[in-house]
């Protein structure tokens, strides 16, 4: 499948699924269209974007390996 793209020097292509993320993840385009519309890189949330939580607490979810050995759990 071919998904229309726009470069940031305004060209528009045609690039290949496996593509897209990679031009994202790179900043290599501005714009892509999704079925429902032109969706902006920058201001939108889209796959290949490393979206990192503004949550600065500790990590409670990371299995701390030192306190279950501590405790007996395996």
């Amino acid at each position: 499948m071919l998904i229309p793209v726009i470069y940031p020097d305004g060209r528009h292509d045609m690039v290949k699924e496996f593509l897209l993320t990679k031009l994202i993840e790179e900043n290599r385009i501005e714009k892509f269209k999704r079925s429902d519309g032109w969706v902006d890189v920058d201001s939108d949330q889209v796959r290949g974007k490393r979206w990192r939580p503004s949550y600065a607490g500790p990590e409670r979810r990371r299995r701390n390996l030192e306190l279950e050995a501590s405790i007996g759990f395996s």
